[in-house]
């Protein structure tokens, strides 16, 4: 065979391999498809998620099917993702303490790699998150809860939906920085977290807002300090933690799709422009506001991106705040 042959025969197997994987992600999905969620069921998370998932179901005329694994801070589920078919039939719905947090804290035991082994689908929602109390606490502010931490080490105790997660980090946090103690009372998810300090089981919790609303409305909990560093829209009376005197608090906390980094990319590119097109959805957006959370459309790049900077920023804060995984 000549050149001139080889060239037109490696011309046609390419455009042929470019419409057989065109033609399978057309078809894609073509059964159900398992969104595995390594958080608590009723989490902030697993809201959004849920949202999501009846929409792209909607969309995409097949099933998606919300599977939570509130297992080993999510190392359980991680694994279960990791050897899942490489067909698009699994999709990881991660937030950033999975992907970002946990690698620093449970080094020894993962088995996957956040960076290396996941590729970005888009970013869903973000999570306001508030320093909580009971509303029987005598604990009016974050100042209040900082003076009671320091004039006995073992008495204010909060709770968090285990070790590693966001209420646990942002709790950690808080410590290093006003330089206080107190005494973490871990639970199986953050919903199980909320209920306890709904009943007073504990002293306060980092709650996410769409958590707290219902305690709220039951006037069961009360909001002391927002955690991001400007005002929460919806509750402009609630001073941040920094306007409080905690210097340098900011936590948030967001949730996103990835795939298996061995999906076809014809299957990653269907998915991104699904799950975009319902991230920047008005009615979707409205949804999520009115369940306590924030919009975040995120394209794949983005959510990278802040991927990256997120792994970095929280090695450094666990490093400094030296925070064990237990």
């Amino acid at each position: 065979m000549n050149r001139r042959e080889l060239l037109k025969s490696s011309t046609a197997l390419s455009l042929t391999s470019l419409s057989l994987m065109n033609a399978w992600a057309q078809k894609y999905p073509s059964g159900p498809v398992n969104l595995i969620l390594p958080l608590q069921a009723g989490s902030a998370s697993d809201v959004a998620i849920r949202f999501l998932a009846e929409r792209l179901s909607n969309r995409m005329g097949a099933g998606f099917v919300v599977e939570n694994i509130a297992a080993a801070a999510g190392l359980v589920g991680l694994e279960k993702i990791s050897r899942s078919k490489n067909d698009g039939s699994t999709v990881a719905a991660l937030n950033n303490s999975i992907m970002t947090i946990l690698p620093h804290l449970q080094a020894k035991n993962m088995k996957s790699d956040t960076r290396k082994d996941f590729v970005a689908i888009g970013g869903v929602a973000n999570i306001p998150t508030f320093f909580a109390v009971p509303s029987t606490s005598s604990i009016q502010s974050v100042q209040d809860l900082v003076k009671f931490a320091k004039s006995d080490p073992n008495r204010v105790t909060y709770s968090s939906g285990g070790i590693g997660s966001p209420q646990h980090l942002a709790t950690e946090m808080f410590k290093s920085y006003t330089n206080t103690k107190l005494v973490h009372v871990p639970y199986r998810g953050a919903s199980q977290a909320a209920v306890a300090v709904a009943a007073g089981e504990v002293e306060v919790m980092s709650m996410a807002l769409s958590l707290a609303q219902p305690f709220l409305a039951s006037n069961r909990v009360r909001l002391i300090g927002y955690c991001g560093t400007e005002r929460h829209a919806q509750y402009k009376d609630i001073p941040t933690l920094q306007e409080q005197g905690v210097a340098n608090y900011d936590y948030s906390s967001w949730v996103a799709l990835f795939f298996n980094k061995e999906v076809p990319i014809e299957i990653v590119q269907a998915m991104r422009r699904e799950t975009m097109a319902i991230a920047q959805d008005n009615d979707f957006q409205q949804q999520l506001i009115k369940s306590g959370l924030e919009p975040w459309a995120r394209t794949a790049q983005q959510l990278e991106k802040i991927v990256d900077e997120d792994f970095v920023r929280w090695r450094k804060i666990i490093q400094e705040a030296n925070i064990q995984s237990s």
